[in-house]
């Protein structure tokens, strides 16, 4: 997965796409204004950038026009809830990888990124070693764009590879487990009080139950769920909820 730096003044904004991203197996870095984006761009782990158009000290276009010009090869989707498609247009024409609105869409967010870092072309990102490497993995049928690329997909195969150690009685076990106490929670809905009430206490057990169901993987939840990406983070949070580590739990736990 990306290492993704994140540059918008919105703490919203900020919070919902480091959920999105994380869930998806991302890491990511945030910069609030112009002058934090400039430090956080130093690092090189840094794969793609999500840049927002207005910030009150410098705009993304500004930031966008030095990073070309400064021969940067990274990726940068540029987002705005304001623009124009002339802005849309300028943006790309500087070098922006693509261009995103608000209120954004998350799948065409998480698609942006897997093609963007599928896509990073190889320029300088790698010497002669890592080319020979790359070449390596290339003949054993496995696509490879740049150093990075090959790193994240090396780390996707030890991902696979761990989780079929995990068998299929254990997953079957948690799946009993997670059925067995929603049926106890839900033998404790106070069937008296206010239906608003009742009804969040099934909304709480119904969610806790299909994530852990669907092992912990909340793009499964969101289908299964038939809500968009964005409304069930909101629904959770809604609802007094928290992610920790693929399980939901009560803000107060």
């Amino acid at each position: 997965m990306a290492e993704i730096l994140i540059v918008d003044d919105e703490i919203g904004v900020r919070e919902l796409l480091t959920e999105v991203l994380q869930d998806e197996g991302h890491s990511v870095t945030l910069a609030a204004n112009g002058a934090e984006a400039r430090e956080q761009m130093k690092r090189p782990s840094i794969e793609v950038v999500l840049l927002d158009i207005w910030m009150p000290d410098t705009d993304g276009i500004t930031l966008l026009k030095e990073w070309m010009s400064a021969g940067f090869q990274i990726p940068v989707i540029v987002m705005s809830g304001h623009a124009t498609i002339d802005t849309a247009v300028e943006a790309t024409k500087i070098g922006a990888y693509d261009y995103l609105e608000k209120p954004i869409t998350l799948s065409k967010l998480t698609n942006t990124i897997k093609n963007a870092t599928e896509k990073t072309p190889m320029g300088t990102l790698f010497d002669s070693q890592s080319e020979q490497q790359i070449v390596g993995v290339s003949q054993k049928g496995v696509d490879a764009t740049d150093k990075r690329i090959v790193s994240k997909k090396g780390s996707a195969q030890k991902l696979q590879v761990q989780k079929v150690v995990i068998s299929e009685d254990t997953e079957e076990v948690k799946e009993a487990t997670a059925l067995t106490e929603a049926r106890n929670d839900l033998s404790m809905i106070n069937l008296d009080s206010p239906l608003r009430e009742a009804r969040d206490s099934f909304e709480r057990i119904y969610l806790s139950y299909q994530l852990a169901k669907l092992q912990g993987s909340m793009t499964r939840l969101a289908e299964r769920s038939g809500l968009e990406r964005t409304h069930l983070y909101r629904k959770i949070r809604q609802l007094g909820m928290e992610l920790q580590r693929g399980i939901l739990k009560k803000n107060n736990q």
